[in-house]
């Protein structure tokens, strides 16, 4: 009989972990980046584009308080199996009514924006689901756990490089119904290459849902310090997200596709990141590599608040994003050593929560400040930053897990 998926070696996921993850991610990236493009062909409005990029992520976050409960209770195969069915069907149903509908009518308009906050909530669930099987896969995988991690963060980026671009040349070349049928044959062969059963059995009398997330990472400092720092950092991402387009396009004078180009070529050196993580962990250590990691990211923030040319934001921020690559192969590293199976799913969901806030705040942030205060706020951010990754790594330095 061949062991359960997180028994076995790293080397053995390929089938049970890292297929129907690829898949999932495939499906994920054109809901996230499709689905404003499908609005805004069938609306022709930005107006209705932004909202519908609205009621995307707000079902997402708010699925982040049921997904880690469901999983707990529930398990990983089935809610995984659940949530990509349920987006098949989903996308499947929309492409049938855009195919009926006239084109701008209020059919399509309404199908569009229940399209995009469906999806936004199921691809959330599945994406919790898949985390929480990683997890397990990782504990079982022991010192080698970075290896599964970073595997998975590549699927992951490898999935937001090409999903975009897919999305968006189906939508130009066959219409919606092309992008929505392939949205849905991915999330049909996640499903059907998904676990049949649990990685490990579930406990259905453990307290869940995000008392107990939030109950849990307090218990485990390793994490609550690394999650802290984190947030701050993220909190300077978040601001140059949403900042250097403004910037580039209004005071550097280049175009809205200049801009994207530098958020294209940091996923590369993310991804490049990832894998060189994977090397520094097996050579150093887990502390040295995230501190390194952590260094890196800083010092680019910092310089990026004194950039003057789109060349060095476009050199600065794939610098920025290479040290963000590493951080998070250390953060789902530690996740996945600390958090107790039984409770991983709700913990998870809290720590995902807490990373997102601060993209939310970034955004309403540049939307009041004038456009000649945003290299101040990067200054501020960028600071803030450098202090909270430098407390956080300073009190990891000792603590077993980085050894681990």
């Amino acid at each position: 009989m061949r062991p359960p998926a997180a028994l076995r070696p790293p080397s053995a996921l390929a089938g049970t972990l890292y297929l129907p993850r690829g898949a999932d991610a495939a499906a994920s990236a054109m809901t996230t980046y499709g689905v404003p493009l499908l609005v805004l062909a069938a609306t022709g409005s930005a107006v209705w584009t932004g909202l519908a990029f609205a009621l995307q992520w707000l079902p997402r976050i708010g699925a982040f308080t049921v997904a880690g409960t469901l999983t707990d209770r529930f398990g990983t195969a089935r809610l995984f199996r659940a949530a990509t069915l349920a987006r098949a069907v989903v996308t499947l149903l929309a492409a049938g009514a855009l195919a009926m509908a006239d084109a701008r009518s209020t059919v399509a308009t309404v199908t569009v924006l229940l399209l995009a906050a469906v999806t936004g909530a199921l691809t959330e669930c599945s994406y919790v689901a898949a985390e929480t099987a990683g997890g397990a896969a990782s504990r079982a995988a022991g010192t080698q756990a970075h290896r599964v991690q970073s595997t998975l963060i590549t699927i992951d980026q490898t999935a937001t490089l090409a999903g975009p671009a897919a999305a968006g040349l189906l939508i130009e070349h066959g219409g919606p119904a092309a992008m929505l049928t392939t949205l849905a044959l991915f999330s049909l062969l996640a499903a059907a290459l998904g676990p049949r059963h649990d990685t490990a059995p579930v406990d259905r009398d453990t307290q869940q849902g995000l008392g107990a997330g939030w109950t849990t990472l307090r218990s485990l400092p390793a994490l609550a310090w690394l999650v802290g720092g984190l947030i701050v950092s993220n909190g300077a991402v978040a601001l140059l997200q949403a900042a250097v387009p403004v910037i580039v396009v209004t005071d550097l004078d280049h175009s809205s596709a200049d801009a994207g180009l530098i958020w294209s070529a940091a996923a590369v050196t993310s991804l490049l990141a990832v894998t060189a993580s994977r090397w520094a962990i097996d050579r150093w250590g887990l502390w040295p590599a995230g501190a390194t990691a952590a260094t890196v990211a800083a010092g680019a923030t910092l310089a990026v608040a004194h950039a003057d040319t789109y060349r060095s934001y476009f050199l600065l921020i794939t610098v920025l994003m290479a040290g963000e690559g590493g951080l998070a192969v250390v953060l789902r590293t530690v996740r996945s050593h600390v958090i107790p199976a039984d409770v991983f799913g709700s913990t998870l969901a809290v720590t995902i929560l807490l990373l997102l806030l601060p993209y939310p705040a970034a955004g309403l942030l540049v939307a009041a400040l004038p456009t000649a205060q945003l290299g101040h706020a990067i200054t501020t951010a960028a600071l803030l930053q450098t202090i909270g990754l430098a407390i956080a790594f300073t009190r990891l330095r000792r603590m077993p897990v980085m050894s681990a």
